[in-house]
């Protein structure tokens, strides 16, 4: 299993970005989806995931309305569509996988290593 991210950036405060995640050695139906973050000195947290099992999706309350996640089976990428961005949006953001329906740092198994996101004010 591998996970690489990208479309990692520097934007202004109110822009977007979107976020992809190109998975190999599995296929994206057979686990569970994850984008976390983790800013400086602070602990590594859910943002948005697609569970395992049905498929539901989950949002962190700070991203809700604004974060969008989704999957493309036929190139096996997971994105993360991120509007009206904030400065405490600033992270290196994580994509994962596993086979959980809980959207949880301890829930999953395999990481990528991560994309730089800066949102200036």
């Amino acid at each position: 299993v591998q996970l690489v991210e990208s479309g990692g950036d520097m934007v202004q405060a109110g822009g977007s970005l979107r976020l992809s995640c190109a998975a190999s050695g599995f296929t994206l139906d057979d686990y569970g989806l994850g984008w976390f973050r983790q800013a400086p000195g602070k602990e590594r947290e859910a943002v948005s995931c697609i569970s395992h099992s049905d498929r539901a999706l989950y949002y962190a309350d700070s991203v809700k309305g604004r974060f969008t996640i989704s999957s493309d089976n036929a190139k096996n990428t997971v994105y993360l569509q991120m509007n009206s961005l904030k400065p405490e949006d600033t992270a290196v953001y994580y994509c994962a996988a596993a086979e959980s329906d809980l959207c949880s740092v301890y829930e999953y198994d395999y990481w990528g290593h991560g994309t730089q996101v800066t949102v200036s004010s």
